[in-house]
């Protein structure tokens, strides 16, 4: 991680960071809190470990008596939030890439976007000899070559990029109940509830709120049940011998149809939730970035239900397209999007365990305040 850009992100946060562990007045807030104390100097590394710990429900900053305007200018939220995007940013190969894409998020979504709902209408007009629903359209064979390499790179991608992240934090050997207390707070997302403070304070100044917490819920449980709904599709076709299209009343329907309702759901209310947060206490200069993540992350979920709505009708051929060009580009993004932050957050708790067990810390410690 180098450049000036960084080095002044790193040095900003620093300095912040330096007052915070000197006042101490939000200790019980957050992740950020308990294991910054455990620090008396902050390396490049913990650092950023500090930053992808921090869940951005801005408590700390409406309870500061030194945010701005003080001469301090204490504006915590931001400095940790422009410095975890530019570690995304700047371990995710191959090196600019990601900042390419947060700077022009847009135009890179919709070029995206458009390039292959276009590949995908032209093969759909090299309509295979036979099959049924989608596969009246696109054979099995055209979709498992194209997005089994789709899935498999970001993913080889994102392992790297922690991998290096995981160095540069200095993180040990990963045990199960390292595991285990991370897994506990990130599907909780007890992070969200500003320590103890009756939830964010992201989209109502300083009036706490569990919308934030709840919205991210619905998007967590919906991922999960998708992506359960694949897996239960992946065994059907080929333990079971039964391909597609399934009835309602079937594992990738009863799970899929749901989780996409509840994706939808959640990314409308983030949308939402952003809009009227304060952008000063996040990163303006990836607020277009941000969006444009919250769009896609919509358009998986909505396009796949209207796909399934109109199936067998004449709208079934454009719906496929459009529906597996928003995937498509899902998946290639991931590394570069505000989906990076999930891999790289867990990794952060996973790392926060680990130094609270080396300093005798209580394992409920972190959670005691909410």
């Amino acid at each position: 991680m180098h450049g000036p850009e960084l080095d002044r992100l790193v040095a900003e946060a620093r300095r912040q960071l330096e007052i915070c562990n000197a006042c101490r007045y939000c200790e019980g807030y957050c992740a950020v809190f308990p294991a910054m104390t455990l620090h008396r100097a902050f390396s490049d590394g913990t650092l950023v470990q500090l930053a992808n710990l921090c869940h951005g429900c801005r408590a700390c900053y409406h309870a500061c008596q030194y945010a701005p305007p003080h001469a301090f200018a204490v504006n915590l939220p931001r400095a940790l939030a422009e410095l975890r995007v530019a570690s995304w940013e700047s371990l995710a190969p191959p090196a600019g890439l990601g900042r390419f894409v947060q700077r022009r998020a847009g135009a890179t979504v919709l070029a995206l976007l458009s390039a292959l709902a276009g590949m995908f209408w032209a093969l759909a007009s090299l309509r295979p000899p036979s099959g049924t629903g989608f596969y009246a359209h696109l054979s099995h064979g055209a979709m498992v070559a194209i997005f089994l390499p789709a899935f498999l790179l970001p993913l080889a991608l994102l392992a790297r990029a922690l991998r290096d992240f995981w160095r540069l934090v200095g993180g040990g050997r990963v045990r199960l109940r390292h595991l285990r207390v991370a897994l506990a707070e990130a599907a909780s997302l007890v992070h969200l509830s500003g320590g103890g403070q009756g939830g964010c304070q992201f989209e109502k100044g300083d009036r706490p709120s569990q919308a934030r917490r709840f919205a991210h819920q619905l998007v967590f449980w919906g991922f999960v049940a998708c992506f359960a709904s694949t897996t239960s599709a992946t065994i059907m076709h080929y333990a079971l011998d039964w391909p597609a299209p399934y009835d309602f009343w079937t594992p990738p329907k009863l799970l899929g149809v749901p989780g996409g309702v509840l994706m939808v759901v959640g990314g409308i209310v983030l949308a939402s939730l952003a809009r009227r947060a304060d952008p000063e206490l996040g990163s303006p200069a990836h607020r277009g970035g941000e969006a444009a993540f919250r769009v896609l992350l919509v358009s998986v979920p909505a396009s796949g239900l209207l796909l399934w709505a109109a199936a067998d009708t004449v709208l079934q051929a454009p719906l496929l397209a459009l529906h597996l060009a928003t995937v498509l580009a899902f998946f290639l993004l991931a590394p570069y999007s505000k989906m990076a932050h999930a891999p790289f957050r867990f990794a952060a708790l996973v790392r926060a365990a680990q130094e609270r067990e080396a300093a005798g810390t209580p394992r409920g410690a972190v959670r005691a305040s909410s």
